[in-house]
């Protein structure tokens, strides 16, 4: 029970039972860092320590089904709710359960895919932010520590957020906020003035490694390939053991895009673009993204940076004959492109329009080399 299924970040753990031996715990608390540094672990790890202080019955810890264990994370509005209606955290609480027994590391992309949303894009709203300000209102059922872990606060709404910026300046008895942020810069200043923010690193290599081997059941050899590719992110090496992830489907979309910019290939270009504009916006980003680190992964490459490189077999494949045309002289043009289409995608733009207008720029850029 508590941090026995975190990966590494010892230190962290450390940081955070000091606070509670030195008794100077803060009513609001931030883990913030990259995806799958294990944030999420962490936080559910602290959680059922603190429960436990209270708790009787370690089974409900175990099951995290404490009653004074509230879960606030982004949710979507289905076809069968009210116009009216405003999601909460409470509508998806079968399937949160189900995502989170399964194991405390899973991507934005699982979660969507688990509420049956993947073509939608997740948020916490103000009805999240009321039904949790009256659940906090209750005494603690056990009565010590009541819990309310946040999971990616940056996606509430502006109404969300002003309310929760209210229970932040004056917090309920006895509760602790537990916030587990990717973006924390999206959150508002004052919500961020108002908790203690702890920075959690990328997982080292040797405890990637020690998991691979110990929990997967994998050679020295090939663990040691994953520990490399996955550069601190053990949802990055969850993904390189299954062969028929998302990564697989992005790829052949980069080298389509890569292939056909080069060729001058217009209309198939524009095919390209309206299969994009197919995936829903969460996907259209997280391929942005792809596209970002594999953008950055054949520039290293091309200054034969190979030790620097973070690459699968079929990625590396490809950077031998394509990545010559990344360098000096584009590199900074590609990346701001493709972030500024992840801001149009994430403020609703016309996708087919976002993804025709960056194939078509991709041929100035490629021969621009």
């Amino acid at each position: 029970m508590g941090f026995d299924e975190v990966i590494g970040q010892r230190e962290a753990q450390q940081r955070l039972m000091q606070m509670v031996d030195e008794g100077r715990l803060p009513h609001a608390i931030m883990l913030c860092g990259p995806s799958g540094c294990g944030k999420m672990a962490l936080a559910i790890g602290f959680a059922k320590i603190l429960l436990s202080r209270s708790a009787n019955d370690e089974a409900m810890l175990r099951k995290l089904e404490h009653p004074d264990l509230h879960f606030t994370y982004p949710t979507i509005k289905l076809p069968s709710m009210s116009s009216e209606h405003k999601p909460t955290s409470d509508d998806f609480a079968q399937e949160w359960h189900e995502l989170i027994m399964a194991g405390p590391y899973f991507t934005m992309n699982e979660w969507l895919e688990q509420m049956g949303g993947e073509n939608q894009q997740a948020i916490i709203t103000a009805g999240e932010s009321d039904s949790l300000i009256r659940k906090l209102s209750l005494k603690s059922s056990q009565g010590g520590y009541k819990i309310s872990l946040f999971w990616l606060p940056e996606r509430m709404n502006n109404e969300c957020a002003n309310k929760i910026l209210k229970l932040l300046e004056e917090p309920p008895s006895q509760t602790v906020f537990l916030m587990v942020s990717e973006e924390p810069d999206r959150l508002l200043e004052t919500i961020r003035s108002r908790v203690q923010r702890i920075n959690i690193k990328k997982i080292s290599d040797d405890d990637i490694l020690q998991a691979l081997i110990e929990k997967r059941g994998l050679t020295e050899d090939v663990a040691k390939r994953i520990t490399h590719m996955a550069n601190g992110n053990w949802l990055r090496a969850l993904e390189m053991l299954n062969t028929d992830s998302e990564n697989e489907l992005f790829l052949d979309m980069f080298q389509s895009l890569m292939r056909l910019a080069y060729q001058r290939k217009v209309k198939d270009l524009k095919e390209w673009s309206e299969r994009m504009a197919a995936m829903g916006r969460e996907r259209q980003k997280r391929f942005l993204e792809y596209f970002l680190r594999l953008i950055r992964e054949n520039f290293m490459f091309n200054f034969h940076r190979e030790e620097l490189c973070y690459m699968t077999k079929r990625e590396e494949d490809f950077a031998c004959n394509f990545a010559r045309f990344v360098n000096e002289a584009n590199i900074l043009q590609i990346t701001d492109l493709a972030n500024l289409s992840i801001r149009d995608i994430g403020q609703n733009a016309n996708a087919k329009i976002v993804f025709f207008d960056f194939a078509l720029q991709m041929i100035v850029l490629l021969i621009s080399k």
